[in-house]
């Protein structure tokens, strides 16, 4: 089945070329759901549902689609289920979960920009914030850290955590080990559209946010997008994406393995670009040979057939341009010395790992940033979450009597040229005493 993986090797020179790279713009379709689809509109009907009937309609979606029936009481955690599963951890794992949250907080602290400016500007921590965890068959403890930790950094000081019962009736342990860990009490067994609109309107058990943050599928982003306005949302998260550029000194087995990571996700999208035909075979025979060793070998072929591609192009400067054109969530340069030289050429990532020993699995779990990134092209205009995403500014004007009286001419005749009498008045007003 793996030879069918011969289709995604393509060169830039080829008439259908724009035509075959079609493969981007697919995966970007799979992010969410649109408006006047049946299932957009039937995301639009749970939230209507639950900000109409709260917990009562968080209850039923949560038996309908998560196949478990909860009381009111039963919606949050209990401290003692947190404490529980902190306890019976492995200590092993609880170790690697401690280090991987102490490097995350280091690199947040290092960027936070959350400084005010006396008598200019003031920065201001959100006040409350709402984690969507996905509940996958396997817990994903990385996407609490990636998440909370920034906000900690920035100040926010109230954390709600969702995450769909898909461990025997509640959350994987690992999960609530580690919200434990860091210090997080508020955490609720509700996921999908549902948990989105319960964090934005709030119910009676679960009070409303600011903001919603978090990775999730196409019911999660697509009731994120319908509620942001009420509340603020960090992007719309699409499927993993990463897009590898490398010549005569990449690893083909390497590079396939980082292709799979991603391919993995089911939707993924990986993309090679490269200048060197030999690599392109090497790494697409390393790709079959690869794949049919996987847990999950017939999701991940599947991806990287539909979503995923080998381009062999003139030069390392074209492998750049196709880069910044594309703005993936993931970039890899693997080019040798000439690596970081390219990373600077980069205009539009999430993130960007130079070098063989840079695989994004370090990025995922390890090394500090966030690995909450801009999908979906969206790199061109938007960043990596970090712990400032979880600040808010406000302006601070403040002039003496004789600074207005020495403008008032000016801000007068502006605002009467727009037709705003009101304005005028407002500073003439002051220029009577």
């Amino acid at each position: 089945m793996a030879d069918n993986l011969k289709q995604i090797l393509i060169s830039h020179e080829q008439p259908d070329f724009k035509d075959k790279m079609q493969c981007l713009r697919a995966v970007i379709c799979q992010a969410i759901f649109g408006a006047l689809t049946d299932e957009g509109k039937t995301v639009a009907k749970i939230i209507e549902n639950v900000w109409k009937n709260k917990d009562k309609a968080v209850i039923e979606y949560t038996e309908k689609f998560d196949g478990v029936k909860l009381t009111p009481d039963q919606l949050r955690i209990s401290l003692e289920d947190l404490k529980k599963a902190h306890d019976e951890i492995d200590p092993d794992l609880l170790k690697t979960i401690k280090q991987s949250i102490a490097n995350v907080k280091k690199y947040q602290q290092d960027i936070f920009a959350g400084r005010s400016i006396p008598g200019k500007i003031k920065y201001t921590p959100i006040k409350r914030v709402g984690l969507c965890v996905p509940g996958a068959s396997a817990p994903l403890p990385s996407t609490v850290i990636m998440t909370a930790v920034p906000a900690q950094v920035a100040g926010v000081k109230e954390i709600a955590v969702v995450s769909p019962p898909r461990h025997k009736g509640s959350i994987h342990p690992v999960i609530l080990a580690v919200c434990h860990e860091l210090g997080i009490t508020e955490i609720y067994r509700i996921g999908g559209a549902q948990a989105v609109a319960a964090l934005a309107d709030g119910t009676p058990n679960i009070k409303k946010v600011d903001m919603i943050v978090g990775p999730g599928n196409r019911w999660v982003q697509t009731a994120k997008g319908m509620v942001f306005g009420q509340v603020g949302i960090d992007s719309i998260a699409g499927p993993s994406e990463v897009l590898i550029i490398a010549d005569d000194n990449a690893n083909p087995a390497w590079v396939a393995a980082d292709m799979l990571s991603q391919a993995e996700h089911a939707p993924g999208s990986a993309i090679l670009i490269t200048d060197s035909k030999k690599l392109a075979d090497s790494a697409l025979a390393e790709l079959k040979k690869q794949v049919e060793k996987l847990d999950r070998s017939k999701e991940t072929l599947d991806c990287l057939i539909k979503y995923s591609g080998i381009v062999v192009c003139g030069s390392l400067d074209n492998a750049v341009e196709w880069a910044n054109e594309f703005a993936t969530e993931h970039l890899q340069i693997q080019c040798g010395d000439k690596s970081k030289d390219i990373a600077d050429k980069i205009e539009n990532a999430g993130a960007i790992f130079i070098g063989p020993y840079s695989p994004v699995a370090l990025g995922d779990y390890w090394a500090g940033p966030s690995h909450t990134l801009p999908t979906g092209m969206s790199a061109r205009f938007s960043s990596a979450l970090s712990s400032n995403d979880f600040v808010k500014s406000s302006s601070i004007v403040e002039y003496s009597k004789d600074q207005l009286a020495k403008s008032a001419d000016d801000i007068i005749r502006l605002a009467s040229t727009e037709g705003l009498d009101a304005h005028a008045k407002s500073v003439k007003i002051r220029q009577k005493n």
